[in-house]
């Protein structure tokens, strides 16, 4: 997928398909009602909690967004403001967090009143995805030093784009974030139908690792699977404000999956303060809706799919010790490169999660993504999510 900020990352076709019925915003932000949005925010909207997007910047003038975004920074181009967004991306996946919804006209976040410290690791000119990594190593320690409590990273490097250097010193940098108390996400990618590369930062430890799922909770074909997988949200037929065109485009990603459950985080955290971030994420996996078959983890959905409405409603999930990551023991061996073999996990048919009614909490399995503009529907190919190579894009 092509276009000019990130060459290697982001496409769109223009296939005009016939014209499709009117839905709502609402009615498009399907995975809001299944997760009983309404009653969390009675409870917990996200206020007082905020989220570090590192990414490609943030448009302010979104109306979405107006009077969320804090100054933020630039940790690639540094004269240049992180609060404008020539890509789009961040500000999207910035909507999907902390959106104001624009009167019923625009997205509305899943923790409206959380704020977005938007942290740019992407240049302009920038064509390979590899010269991100530094400055994704600087923002994240940036992030772990502000007043922000989750990091969320919609950006995933195959881990043969990662040196051993740098790969050293991006776990020194999340080392130092959860030292810091912070919740760091990460998309697990949108590769897995073919190469299916471990990815990074979702593979370092203490990182969460964020897969889609579709709306019957199923385990999407297109997300990258492996034991760098902690859990799983909804991550297909999701609205954003489309990218390059006017109006808003029906996407999938698991760039959408990260935000999703980054705002589950801060609708928790809101809710319990006095937490960090080790404790957040323990509730989350506590509380997740589980894989019906296999062990657990699971190599599609890790320890299940965000339910936050059963510790924002119902109090569920202990966050036990402050002091201990909870993955980090799931996640043995530390952030040495695999081998190409290591790196194809072996093929079996996607998990699925919990059964019950909550089992609606999802996402999709790949399809073509559709746009809408008045009144018609382009077929978007690919997906919204820096999934940062030059011979393969996503």
């Amino acid at each position: 997928m092509i276009i000019s900020l990130l060459a290697s990352s982001l496409a769109i076709m223009g296939l005009i398909a016939p014209a499709a019925t009117a839905e709502t915003m609402r009615e498009r932000q399907w995975y809001l009602d299944r997760m009983q949005a309404e009653s969390m925010w009675k409870v917990s909207t996200g206020k007082g909690i905020t989220v570090a997007v590192l990414d490609s910047g943030v448009d302010t003038s979104a109306p979405e967004l107006k009077g969320k975004v804090l100054e933020g920074k630039n940790l690639v181009e540094p004269s240049k403001d992180a609060r404008t967004d020539p890509d789009g991306h961040g500000t999207a996946i910035s909507m999907l967090i902390a959106g104001n919804g624009a009167g019923g006209q625009g997205i509305k976040g899943l923790a409206p009143d959380a704020r977005i410290l938007p942290l740019t690791v992407f240049g302009s000119t920038k064509e390979s995805g590899t010269n991100s990594i530094p400055g994704l190593i600087n923002a994240i320690r940036y992030a772990a030093d502000s007043d922000a409590q989750i990091i969320n990273m919609s950006l995933a490097f195959p881990y043969y784009q990662v040196n051993k250097t740098e790969l050293g010193k991006l776990q020194k940098a999340v080392d130092y974030a959860v030292s810091r108390g912070k919740l760091l996400l990460a998309g697990s990618g949108n590769d897995g139908e073919t190469s299916n590369d471990i990815t990074y930062p979702a593979a370092n430890k203490g990182v969460a690792g964020v897969s889609a799922v579709d709306s019957s909770l199923t385990a999407t074909k297109f997300s990258n699977h492996g034991s760098f997988v902690a859990l799983a949200a909804p991550g297909k037929d999701i609205p954003i404000r489309c990218i390059g065109k006017a109006g808003y485009c029906r996407s999938w990603g698991t760039s959408q999956a990260t935000a999703i459950a980054s705002g589950a985080a801060a609708l928790i955290w809101a809710k319990h303060p006095k937490w960090n971030g080790n404790q957040v994420l323990r509730v989350m996996m506590e509380t997740a809706g589980k894989p019906t078959e296999g062990k657990i983890p699971s190599r599609y959905i890790g320890y299940g799919t965000i339910r936050p409405r059963y510790n924002v409603l119902e109090n569920k999930g202990s966050p036990g010790s402050a002091d201990t990551n909870p993955l980090v023991p799931a996640q043995a061996g530390g952030p040495s490169s695999p081998s190409s073999s290591q790196s194809r996990s072996a093929s079996a048919s996607p998990q699925s999660g919990s059964s019950e009614s909550e089992a609606s909490e999802g996402g999709d399995d790949g399809a073509s993504p559709l746009l809408w503009i008045v009144g018609a529907v382009v077929v978007v190919g690919g997906g919204l999510f820096l999934f940062l190579r030059r011979r393969r894009a996503s």
